[in-house]
């Protein structure tokens, strides 16, 4: 078996028919799903048990333990040579696994293979559809800096990611338990300290914004993620090549630099002065220094409009400031 799919499931009843529907029309047909209930109140296992007698698909039950947990439970359970992700709402193109299992072929050196996303509100008529035709031709990216090229936009999210299950063993537990704020983040830079990425850049996912009632949906916004702290660490303890360590501490300034900014936003000016502070020695970017004169010299109102057309561009993968 070539692909197993690993679903985190947690009170996404309104969702999940959607995600599986998009699943089983994929028109490469050898993988199985693996639905994690991670302790769902909602009835959302139940629907399946009933709307689903597909034999590809495993559905395991657990007390509620966080998706960290459940996506490390999956992994575990998993019987492919290379485990996909995907969350209880969101969507693959027709086309998804078949352009990985291209991306495989194409590329036997790399044990991580992604596509482009696609950000779709969230809305209740929500479908991903129509797609754009997939191209099997196009070339892939191979991205050998992750935290450089995430800075010039998201490449791809959770459910645009296919690791190869060997390299998942080694690092078991993948995602941290118990966290669920970056927890992802952690586990794909690791990686790709490991491995070059083979990244599609075609729109065959689509990420729902803003679903109410996830497994992720719970988190201080301005406490900063613990995976930062361990990338950081990572960076300093020799391990790393130069070149890898300086990418990470520089992201980790720019995430702190994000942080300075929301907290800037909120009017809570002392916080923001903090974080940009804190973005360490890498602060003098020119990122750096279009936060300090907005913060300066303009109103949150200005750092809120400045944000969400940063956000816009790092969503349609362009590069941001």
């Amino acid at each position: 078996m070539l692909f197993s799919v690993v679903i985190p499931l947690y009170n996404k009843r309104a969702f999940i028919g959607l995600t599986l529907d998009c699943l089983f029309q994929q028109t490469c047909p050898d993988f199985e799903v693996i639905v994690v209930d991670d302790g769902s109140t909602d009835g959302g296992p139940e629907f399946i048990e009933n709307a689903y007698s597909e034999p590809r698909l495993r559905l395991i039950r657990q007390a509620n333990a966080g998706v960290s947990a459940a996506r490390n439970k999956g992994i575990q359970e998993a019987k492919g040579e290379w485990v996909a992700f995907l969350d209880a709402d969101d969507c693959w193109h027709p086309d998804y696994l078949a352009c990985l299992q291209r991306l495989i072929s194409a590329h036997p050196n790399v044990d991580m293979v992604t596509a482009k996303l696609r950000f779709i509100p969230d809305s209740t008529n929500w479908s991903p559809l129509p797609w754009t035709v997939y191209d099997p031709d196009m070339p892939a990216e191979i991205i050998t800096d992750l935290p450089g090229r995430w800075m010039k936009g998201i490449p791809f999210s959770t459910s645009a990611v296919c690791v190869r299950r060997a390299r998942l063993q080694q690092m078991q537990p993948c995602f941290e338990p118990g966290e669920s704020n970056g927890e992802d983040l952690d586990l794909w830079f690791r990686l790709a300290e490991c491995t070059p990425v083979a990244w599609m850049p075609q729109e065959l996912m689509a990420y729902r914004a803003a679903a109410a009632g996830g497994l992720t949906s719970q988190h201080k916004a301005l406490a900063e993620p613990p995976y930062l702290a361990r990338m950081a660490a990572r960076a300093r303890s020799g391990r790393l090549s130069a070149m890898a360590a300086h990418a990470a501490l520089k992201f980790v300034a720019d995430q702190r630099v994000t942080l300075a900014r929301t907290a800037f936003m909120r009017g809570d000016r002392r916080a923001a002065w903090q974080w940009l502070w804190r973005s360490g020695g890498h602060r003098f970017t020119r990122r750096w220094y279009v936060s300090l004169v907005m913060m300066a010299l303009l109103p949150s109102s200005i750092m809120k409009r400045w944000e969400s057309w940063r956000v816009s561009r790092a969503t349609s993968g362009q590069a941001i400031v």
